[in-house]
């Protein structure tokens, strides 16, 4: 499936990537050149008009990590999920503290997500 995006967000994904958080540096460092399972995972992904923090194509997966610029975005949050689950892809959403304190965990939860994912393509 070929996702699209608004041309105008390609330079802003450029900026964030470039000024990322603490914690996406750390996810960053722990899935970057494959080191989940041999999956790509892509940062700073624009999909439609959105721009998602990580993604990876062939998991049909997005994720996000919420700091404390969400506080009070929770229903511009629920309709960009809603649209990228429309897409055919699923949201994880992880708190920027988990992600800092716990990466162990969200990297646990990933790799469960993917063993369910490729179990399902079995099918």
């Amino acid at each position: 499936m070929k996702i699209y995006y608004h041309p105008r967000l390609k330079q802003f994904s450029r900026h964030l990537r470039n000024n990322s958080t603490l914690s996406e540096i750390k996810y960053w460092k722990a899935v970057k050149g494959r080191k989940i399972y041999g999956y790509q995972f892509l940062r700073q992904k624009p999909i439609g008009h959105y721009i998602v923090d990580f993604y990876c194509s062939k998991l049909k997966l997005v994720v996000e990590i919420d700091g404390s610029s969400h506080i009070g975005k929770e229903e511009y949050d629920l309709k960009r999920q809603n649209y990228l689950e429309n897409l055919g892809l699923t949201v994880m959403r992880f708190d920027n503290r988990d992600v800092r304190d716990n990466l162990n965990d969200v990297i646990r939860q990933i790799e469960e997500y993917i063993q369910s994912f490729e179990e399902g393509k079995a099918d």
